[in-house]
């Protein structure tokens, strides 16, 4: 099982800077672009709540589920 962190993508459609993201969400650009490849073993709710509220999008906009141990 793998989460795929789509974090980039949303970040490019609103055309906003991950420097101004993260200032906005109150989080370091290293953390936040940590967070955007994968690197992390989790995320707070609180912070990917506020992630989404600053890029009014859906939590399912920013994480994809891939079953690995499944695929053909």
């Amino acid at each position: 099982m793998k989460i795929i962190v789509r974090l980039d993508v949303m970040i490019a459609r609103r055309k906003v800077s991950s420097k101004d993201l993260a200032a906005k969400i109150g989080i370091t650009e290293a953390n936040l672009s940590l967070l955007k490849r994968g690197h992390v073993k989790g995320i707070k709710f609180e912070t990917l709540a506020k992630i989404c509220k600053a890029l009014d999008c859906q939590p399912g906009d920013l994480l994809d589920f891939e079953d690995i141990d499944h695929k053909e």
